[in-house]
């Protein structure tokens, strides 16, 4: 890796920028060998030896690379973008995969406190595994049932609302990291590790991203309110939240039944 590319990911760890999205620049960054050097032709042949990879690991790829580029000309170690003439590939958008009623039991029943707060932040809050993993009790407000997250997607911080049930399953308030009750926290990539292992073992075939489409579709379902339930869940546009309206949309159902007369 090149003398540039190691700056850029000082930055990003002086930023504090979470240590698994640093992982996933680093990787591109080797993989590219001399980015901070790399002329637009070596970067097009680069991404020719992409092509068989899928179309989601190479837009993720891509748009790290880009990020890259984008740091350099900002600071003015480069003047130009050498991923310029490069095509993102087209992702397609499958529906949400929310984790069942019977199988959200199971996991509360059975898994060990620390997974179960996780858990419970994921399908009852919709946060994402790096907002729980780095959720201390100082921005929870028990009273209010709200709880101040620093989103990972713009920086910004949200107030999400917490429901009696949620705060049930995250007390005793310990004044430390909410998922693990002491001052010890969890990397993303570790929490992600330990709560997938978990619910395989617990016989659910699930993932903990599968939490929070399950507080997507029936935050929908309840409201019908893509803005509120985008809000609530960090998005940055609609166009994220609408996999819930696709998942939920009764009004298809209606048409295509009419049409059917």
């Amino acid at each position: 890796m090149d003398d540039l590319s190691r700056a850029w990911l000082d930055h990003l760890t002086a930023e504090h920028v979470p240590r698994n999205t640093i992982a996933a620049r680093a990787r591109v960054l080797r993989s590219v060998g001399d980015a901070g050097t790399a002329t637009r032709e070596g970067i097009e042949a680069w991404w020719a030896t992409r092509r068989d990879l899928s179309p989601p690991t190479r837009a993720n790829d891509l748009a790290n690379l880009r990020s890259f580029y984008k740091w350099a000309r900002r600071w003015e170690h480069r003047d130009d973008d050498p991923t310029s003439r490069l095509d993102a590939p087209k992702v397609a958008k499958g529906l949400p995969r929310p984790v069942s009623r019977a199988d959200l039991r199971t996991l509360l029943d059975n898994l060990p406190d620390d997974l179960r707060r996780a858990t419970a932040l994921g399908a009852y809050a919709g946060l994402r595994v790096s907002e729980v993993a780095a959720l201390h009790w100082a921005d929870v407000d028990v009273e209010a049932r709200r709880a101040r997250i620093l989103g990972t997607k713009g920086g910004k911080s949200r107030l999400v609302a917490l429901g009696p049930l949620l705060i049930d399953y995250l007390l005793p308030d310990t004044g430390g990291n909410v998922v693990t009750g002491t001052a010890r926290t969890y990397t993303a990539a570790t929490l992600q590790r330990r709560v997938n292992r978990a619910m395989k073992r617990a016989g659910v075939d699930a993932t903990f991203h599968q939490l929070r489409h399950r507080y997507g579709t029936l935050a929908y379902q309840a409201t019908r309110d893509l803005v509120a339930v985008g809000r609530q869940m960090g998005h940055t546009s609609p166009v994220t939240t609408a996999i819930y309206a696709a998942a939920s949309d009764d009004v298809a159902d209606e048409i295509a039944e009419a049409v059917a007369r």
